[in-house]
């Protein structure tokens, strides 16, 4: 089997783009997410984010909704669902619901960063305490509510019951990998911003695998970026709008999905581009057949058992060109 014949996902942070609004970034995502199903992506997550103004995407749950009911079979999950911000009785029932309505499309992926500042955190927090510190009885707590009815205790969460959804861990770091290893459920790690511990965190997750009636076995999921056009040059432009999207990030603007510069060098100082450049190793960026060079490369060395992909590509036809491209790299 090929090395790159793997499922491949997408992950949609729902950033507005310059000139646009709030309501087209979410028609952007609904037709994103219509083109991943007619070319055969395994899922389409959509992130948690709050108090950034360039992205639409702080209802998760409720952006989810939208997805699923104007696509007919691709899988629809958080990418993910900030489980500090969240009692778990509420996701269960919110995601016991969408699964019953939308039965085997409905998958939860759950962090334990808060997905925004300190700030809005605490605004946002059931408690001002022990939130982050919680996640690990979060996510057995959730696994409980989706379970078997007979094993439920007097709060049952419902719909939720039954519904089995499944549950991934979400990491940056390699905390994470050790819960996600301990609780033998996938692990996704987010190498598309913070690519740094990717190695090791894989690595842990690995190693430290118990099998669990979810999983038999590690599955590994890799957030990366990727842009991909007819040849590098084009590529190369068109990720300068991903670069912009960073350093806005850098500068704690947050400014909106940018178009491409001619030169890059001419909006960023040496140390913000550094900063830029850390944020974005794990990218895939150039022509079909650079692309797949650098995936194999990269597959030499981690063998992921699954993409989930985010491109930041300003021009709406030519984001979702390059997805048609990377599909057919992956196939």
């Amino acid at each position: 089997m090929s090395k790159l014949n793997i499922p491949i996902s997408i992950l949609n942070l729902v950033p507005i783009r310059a000139h646009s609004n709030a309501k087209e970034a979410v028609d952007q995502m609904t037709r994103l997410a219509q083109h991943a199903e007619q070319l055969g992506y395994k899922r389409y997550w959509i992130a948690e984010h709050h108090n950034a103004q360039n992205l639409v995407s702080s209802a998760t749950v409720l952006l989810m909704s939208h997805v699923l009911q104007h696509t007919n079979q691709i899988e629809v999950g958080s990418g993910g669902i900030m489980l500090p911000n969240h009692a778990p009785l509420i996701v269960a029932e919110q995601f016991g619901t969408l699964a019953t309505i939308y039965p085997d499309r409905v998958s939860l992926g759950l962090g334990r960063a808060p997905g925004t500042d300190m700030f809005t955190a605490s605004a946002l927090r059931r408690d001002k305490h022990d939130g982050v510190y919680s996640f690990p009885k979060d996510i057995e707590q959730l696994l409980h509510y989706f379970g078997p009815e007979h094993e439920q205790g007097h709060v049952k969460a419902f719909p939720g019951v039954d519904t089995n959804v499944p549950i991934v861990v979400l990491g940056s770091s390699t905390d994470s990998a050790h819960l996600a290893a301990r609780l033998g459920l996938p692990y996704a790690f987010a190498s598309h911003f913070a690519p740094q511990q990717m190695k090791d965190a894989i690595q842990i997750y690995r190693n430290l695998f118990t099998p669990s009636k979810y999983l038999d076995k590690p599955y590994v999921m890799v957030g990366t970026n990727a842009i991909v056009a007819d040849t590098d040059e084009e590529a190369e432009l068109l990720s300068h709008s991903m670069y912009q999207m960073f350093l806005s990030v850098i500068r704690n603007s947050r400014q909106p999905l940018s178009e491409p510069v001619e030169d890059l060098e001419a909006i960023w100082s040496p140390m913000e581009k550094q900063l830029a450049l850390n944020f974005t190793t794990s990218s895939f960026i150039g022509s079909k057949e650079s692309v797949k060079a650098q995936i194999e490369a990269f597959q030499e060395e981690f063998n992921a058992d699954e993409f989930i992909v985010v491109s930041y590509i300003y021009d709406e036809q030519k984001q979702h060109y390059s997805y048609q491209l990377l599909k057919e790299i992956m196939q």
